[in-house]
């Protein structure tokens, strides 16, 4: 207990000392939202649209003098006024009566026609057309009642789809009784293709007719009971008493439905219900779809745990299954990541695997079910595709990590032959890159900016990636008048002192070399991206105004996240309390050996969802380096969380592994200052697993302190959470009282 009273001394007599966390350091903070807002910020923001299989498109240009729309033409490489603004701006307010600035228009969901003669948009819950020659704007009525969308916890029974017209539009195929039919167009008669569906083993609604009209494709599906959660709304807005609500939530370890791809003859009545050992421990079956060639039908099997993923092939002649492709992991495919192109001449597939440890394309040969050769290959992550170009055998895609001078999660576009041969670097500038091709993948507009360079927007050649034209440069004078610095980008070896960890180090805008800092880092960690930003943000919001109170602010991306290679990321199997803490810790301790201002006895964490796992996962198990956890809405027990994440990362079936990861059963560990904070609405990550860790703390007789914000779902704290964890950090790393509410000016 000593050390513990001597460290609070400690801090007692250096914050007086520095007068850190002071009310104007409050008001400060709080300030900076405006003073380092985007609207700061000009000609940045460029986001076009390419216009209708035209080579033109437009987007918002904004100035300081408000919203322009531009218009280019990419072959003349020429701008020009999308529309006349201040007639459209005349033409609004004559019909709605209202005051309406020409740069300030408050359109949206805006569309061009293809004749560039017509805009269509919504303003004020209707939909408008403007003839841009005539300068003539018409109201088109109100938008439609939204209807119920689907929640995505909830999974699709395939009961809802309609009817289904054959190509050659004799049948209509729909699900009656539980069981495929046929209706014949012209006399309406009806014929029923399936006999075996049940209400327990139900035909989805889904159906797939063959090209040649001759068969029907579905699947037999047997579902399971569901698993919900429920939430007690205890603050309603419509009404004085709690509302109970129930959201489907299936988690680890749950029966999942089991689904069989059938064919059915129209005419010959023939029926196939195919063996099931090569799809007979589900995940989840998708597809099917019918091959060109109406031969058979391909569906694509996710093995439950995550170990297998094959592509599969059923014959129409016999019902026989064989794998075109087939991925085994030892740990996990990563089946999120796959890309898949059926090649349309039914021969071809080009597919996406980890195997080699990057992510790489594959030619496959349907025939032989092997990969002819390898498309892409390097010590690089191809991270998305966006054309393939089968006409010329060019594919267009995106990859980080190819130049091995910079940033290695930075993104560039390429573009590559169908036989990995002529690769070009179409985005070649340093930077984060984002890329918009037009309708005939002859140009591409690319931005692209780092954290600490403002964007750029270029128009390119495609074939070669040749600037042909500046777009706009981003003029942030403003904002750095405002006294704007940007983050330092950091970089330092992890826990094995060989492999680079890259991160970011966020300073109050009094930086002051001479005075010591406490260190916060602001974590997300864990599989499925990477976390920690590449590109211009003018405020962070979890850490820029955080800073301004007297600390240095971190992020870093270590073992266990995505997109440097595959054994990178598989630390983090049946580990997730890993979290990539060893690298952090590695990466916190170099930058403070760089600059000694950063006091790492004095180091806090904070973070939501995973982030809220792992802040919590920090001061729990590494106690002699993190001091005090802020941690929202964290998924605490893997057990406790949605079933997508925590099987393919965890495994399945659920083992000892998640009572080792969990914050639950590490509960009693706890020495150090916690605030736990959960809405009690959350519907991504079940508030009990706040509230177990809860219970468990309590039974521990461990002091920590609880945040519960009402009607709130997935949330960091929401403005009353932000103001607690800047208080909790105050407190527990400067040992200053933090000012009283009312006195800190927070904008509201």
């Amino acid at each position: 207990m000593k050390h513990i009273i001597l460290f609070g001394a400690t801090l007692l007599i250096g914050s007086a000392a520095w007068a850190q966390g002071t009310l104007s350091d409050y008001n400060r903070a709080y300030e900076l939202r405006e003073k380092y807002s985007a609207k700061q910020v000009f000609y940045s923001n460029v986001n076009p649209r390419w216009i209708d299989e035209t080579d033109f498109f437009w987007y918002v240009r904004n100035t300081p003098e408000g919203a322009e729309y531009v218009k280019v033409d990419a072959d003349k490489q020429k701008r020009s006024a999308l529309f006349d603004q201040k007639k459209l701006s005349a033409a609004l307010e004559a019909l709605t009566g209202k005051e309406i600035s020409p740069m300030q228009l408050p359109i949206q969901r805006c569309q061009v026609t293809k004749g560039m003669d017509t805009l269509h948009f919504v303003y004020d819950n209707k939909r408008w057309s403007f003839d841009i020659r005539r300068n003539k704007l018409s109201e088109e009525g109100a938008l439609p009642a939204p209807g119920r969308q689907r929640h995505w916890m909830e999974v699709d029974d395939e009961k809802g789809g309609s009817p289904v017209s054959s190509p050659d539009g004799k049948y209509v195929a729909f699900i009656k009784n539980d069981n495929v039919y046929v209706r014949e167009t012209a006399t309406g008669k009806e014929k029923q293709l399936s006999l075996d569906g049940t209400l327990s083993n139900y035909y989805s609604s889904y159906i797939q007719w063959s090209p040649d009209s001759r068969y029907v494709a579905a699947c037999r599906i047997r579902p399971v009971e569901k698993r919900y959660v429920y939430y007690v709304e205890s603050s309603p807005t419509d009404q004085l008493q709690p509302k109970l609500h129930k959201q489907e939530y299936a988690k680890p370890g749950d029966e999942l439905p089991f689904k069989v791809p059938c064919i059915f003859g129209v005419e010959d009545g023939k029926r196939l219900i195919p063996s099931t050992e090569l799809f007979s421990h589900q995940y989840e079956i998708y597809g099917p779809q019918w091959n060109g060639d109406s031969k058979g039908i391909t569906f694509e099997y996710n093995e439950r745990g995550h170990k297998v993923y094959r592509v599969l092939e059923m014959s129409v002649s016999d019902g026989s299954v064989r794998p075109l492709i087939e991925e085994k992991e030892e740990k996990y495919v990563n089946y999120p990541r796959i890309f898949r192109h059926y090649l349309t001449d039914g021969k071809r597939i080009i597919w996406s695997s980890e195997r080699d440890n990057y992510n790489h394309l594959y030619m496959y040969d349907r025939a032989t079910a092997r990969p002819t050769h390898q498309i892409t290959k390097g010590e690089w992550y191809v991270r998305g595709v966006q054309y393939v170009d089968e006409a010329n055998e060019q594919i267009y895609f995106s990859a980080n990590g190819m130049n091995k001078d910079e940033d290695p999660y930075l993104i560039h576009y390429y573009r590559i032959g169908f036989d990995g041969k002529g690769l070009t670097a179409l985005t070649p500038e340093e930077g984060m890159h984002t890329a918009w091709y037009s309708p005939d993948y002859r140009y591409l507009v690319d931005v692209y900016s780092k954290v600490d360079q403002a964007p750029t927007a270029v128009l390119r050649n495609a074939s070669d990636g040749k600037i042909i034209m500046q777009l706009e440069k981003a003029d942030i004078s403003r904002l750095t008048a405002n006294g704007w610095k940007a983050p330092e980008v950091f970089t330092a070896k992890g826990r094995d002192g060989k492999t680079d960890m890259w991160g970011v180090i966020y300073r109050p805008t009094n930086f002051n070399p001479a005075k010591k800092y406490p260190v916060i880092e602001y974590i997300y960690s864990g599989p499925g991206d990477q976390y920690v930003p590449k590109t211009f943000s003018s405020y962070n919001w979890w850490m820029t105004s955080l800073a301004e109170l007297g600390f240095i602010v971190v992020q870093v991306d270590g073992m266990t996240t995505s997109f440097r290679s595959k054994d990178f990321e598989e630390v983090c199997y049946k580990n997730l309390k890993d979290a990539g803490l060893p690298d952090h810790i590695a990466w916190i301790k170099a930058a403070a050996r760089k600059y000694p201002y950063m006091d790492i006895d004095r180091v806090g964490i904070f973070g939501c969802s995973a982030g809220g796992q792992e802040s919590t996962t920090a001061v729990l198990l590494h106690p002699e380096f993190y001091k005090a956890a802020y941690s929202a809405c964290g998924c605490h027990d893997n057990r406790m969380d949605k079933i997508w994440w925590n099987e393919l990362w965890m495994g399945y079936p659920v083992d000892e592994s998640y009572k080792e990861c969990s914050n639950v059963e590490n509960a009693h560990l706890l020495q150090r200052p916690l605030m736990l904070v959960v809405g009690e609405m959350d519907d991504n990550v079940d508030p009990a697993s706040t509230m177990q860790v809860v219970n468990a703390l309590i039974k521990a007789n461990k002091d920590f302190e609880l945040v519960v914000i009402p009607g709130a779902h997935h949330t960091m704290g929401e403005d009353f959470g932000e103001h607690k964890r800047y208080d909790f950090f105050v407190r527990h790393l400067m040992g200053v009282n933090p000012p009283a509410w009312s006195e800190v000016k927070t904008g509201k």
